[in-house]
């Protein structure tokens, strides 16, 4: 054990999500096992600037750990998004580490995802001891991160439920998640739940394809049924560009790591699709045909946007997050204890916990257009011409993290 730390303050910063409170437990639970304290510091990487100005920090003794439920998403340490090498203070990083020896703090275990692992790397370097605990629901670090599979759980569910209120009103649905620059959940999540089109920052949309994909699987539905009932779904992330290679942002503004705030990606779709089916003349027939049209009332079918937005972080988590939250999290710990800093924890496994330098872990990691293409052979649309599939087939079990990516 490394004799200098005698305790550890816990930080989770970025967006919020399940399998949060999962590595506040675990790094707790190891530090109460090895005779170590463990201390909240709140509110992320603001609370860390200003950790000397605070007059306590909560400790999470065994009777207050018993109050941090792993399965309720989001974080019982709050967050915040801070950059600290943006702070305009040329004593930043003296200021951090005068606040961590006020608390006799020797180590941090932080939780975020890529601008959280860049703050991770900046402290690092500036003599600040800290390991990551990889957290994101979008799923774009090089390695399986908390939150991701309550994320897609999430948006499986809401797209299945969703589908009933389509039915009823023969609706085209569009429901629009998270993913900024990468669409995993998104892609993960329409899976799951039979959406029959998705669309991700990864393939530039050519509505000319989604139009023709849903026009073709909305009509048949309809025409098909005995009741002329059907619909036709699309989970859309937020990040997704036009062929042109532009954003749909509603205002254009900024967070505090500079990220464009985005919004509207599902408007633009619904529009896009609804300028279609005005200009075309076998939509008008259809209608006519299954007892739909009305003349200057509803000539066209309805399309709606749906945004669960927070809702796909909140409520509760699943047991794979709640799982590996707390392997990560006391993993954090140990690797403390040996003296290792500025690294990330991918998994623990055989005996070992296996680590990446941050730096690298936070490096951005795209779907796989082959699954794309895997899937495109069951007539899902990713709104592009399908490409062919051609599998290489070969005998290799991996491991469960390589299956899951």
């Amino acid at each position: 054990m490394n004799a200098r730390i005698k305790n550890i303050g816990i930080i989770t910063a970025g967006g919020d999500c399940g399998g949060l409170n999962a590595v506040v437990r675990g790094a707790a639970k190891i530090a109460l096992a090895n005779g170590m304290g463990a201390y909240i510091i709140p509110n992320g990487y603001a609370g860390l600037y200003n950790l000397v100005e605070m007059e306590h920090l909560t400790r999470l003794d065994e009777e207050r750990v018993d109050h941090v439920n792993s399965t309720f998403a989001g974080s019982e340490a709050g967050h915040s998004r801070v950059q600290i090498s943006k702070i305009d203070n040329p004593d930043k990083y003296k200021r951090i580490s005068v606040g961590l020896k006020k608390f006799d703090i020797g180590g941090l275990v932080i939780s975020g995802g890529d601008d959280t692992g860049s703050v991770l790397v900046d402290l690092a370097e500036n003599g600040i001891p800290c390991v990551h605990a990889p957290k994101t629901m979008d799923l774009d670090l090089q390695t399986y991160s908390v939150g991701g599979d309550s994320a897609v759980n999430k948006i499986a569910h809401i797209v299945e439920e969703i589908k009933t209120t389509g039915r009823t009103h023969n609706r085209i649905m569009v429901v629009e998640v998270f993913g900024r620059y990468t669409g995993h959940t998104a892609f993960r999540g329409g899976i799951a739940a039979d959406a029959d089109c998705i669309l991700i920052p990864e393939i530039p949309v050519d509505f000319c394809e989604v139009y023709e994909h849903m026009k073709r699987y909305y009509m048949r539905r309809i025409l098909r049924s005995d009741v002329n009932s059907g619909m036709y779904s699309i989970v859309v992330a937020e990040g997704i560009k036009s062929e042109g290679g532009d954003l749909f942002t509603e205002d254009g503004s900024k967070d505090a790591f500079g990220h464009i705030r985005l919004g509207g990606a599902a408007k633009y779709v619904r529009s896009a699709l609804e300028a279609r089916m005005k200009s075309d003349p076998e939509i008008k027939e259809f209608m006519k045909s299954c007892g739909m049209y009305v003349e200057g009332v509803l000539e066209t079918p309805e399309i709606r946007e749906v945004t669960p937005g927070h809702l796909v972080r909140s409520g509760s988590t699943g047991a794979y997050d709640v799982n590996f939250g707390k392997e990560v999290g006391a993993a954090a710990v140990m690797l403390l204890m040996k003296g290792v800093s500025g690294v990330s924890v991918y998994s623990v496994m055989d005996g070992e916990i296996r680590y990446m330098p941050t730096s690298f872990a936070i490096t951005n990691r795209p779907v796989n257009l082959k699954m794309v293409s895997f899937y495109e052979q069951m007539d899902i649309c990713f709104g592009r011409k399908p490409v062919p599939y051609e599998p290489a087939c070969f005998e290799n079990p991996g491991t469960p993290v390589e299956r899951f990516l």
